[in-house]
C-alpha cells in the first residue's frame, strides 16, 4: 500500500460490505455541511487526508465548486475534468474543509492529476499553523 494510500474502516458497517478504500486526491461526492449554517448540500470534495487519520474513523475533504462562483486567492482551478469525474469547470477551494464518516461518502468521482494535486498540497500548508 503506497504512502497515500487510506483504507477507512466503516464505522456504520452496511451488510457486512467494507466501505471502498480511498487516495488523497480521490474526488468522491459526499453532503457537505455548509458553514454558515446547519445545512448541507450533495457535492463532489476531495479527499485530503491520508492513512493516517483513518484509525480514527474520519475523512479531510476539501469543497470542490463551480469555476463561475466569485473566485477566493486560495482556489485551485481543475485542468482535467474528465481524470476529475466533473461535468463542469471546477476548483478547489481550499479554505472550506469539513472532517466527515466515511460511510457518508455517496461515491468516488475521480482523481485529481500531479499537478493539480501539489497545487492543493501548497495552497493547504499555507493555512497550517507553524509551531
Amino acid at each position: 500500500m503506497s504512502k497515500r494510500a487510506l483504507s477507512i474502516p466503516n464505522p456504520r458497517p452496511q451488510g457486512g460490505k467494507e466501505k471502498d478504500r480511498f487516495d488523497a486526491f480521490d474526488i468522491v461526492v459526499v453532503p457537505f455541511p455548509y458553514a454558515d449554517r446547519l445545512a448541507e448540500k450533495r457535492r463532489p470534495a476531495l479527499i485530503i487526508s491520508n492513512r493516517r487519520l483513518a484509525p480514527f474513523g474520519l475523512i479531510w475533504v476539501a469543497m470542490i465548486t463551480s469555476a463561475e462562483n466569485a473566485p477566493w486567492p486560495c482556489d485551485v482551478t481543475i485542468v482535467n475534468l474528465e481524470r476529475a469525474g466533473l461535468p463542469a469547470p471546477s476548483v478547489v477551494r481550499t479554505a472550506k474543509i469539513a472532517c466527515i464518516e466515511p460511510a457518508r461518502i455517496e461515491r468516488r468521482a475521480g482523481r485529481l492529476d500531479k499537478a493539480n494535486a501539489k497545487a492543493v498540497a501548497q495552497k493547504l500548508k499555507g493555512f497550517l499553523g507553524s509551531a
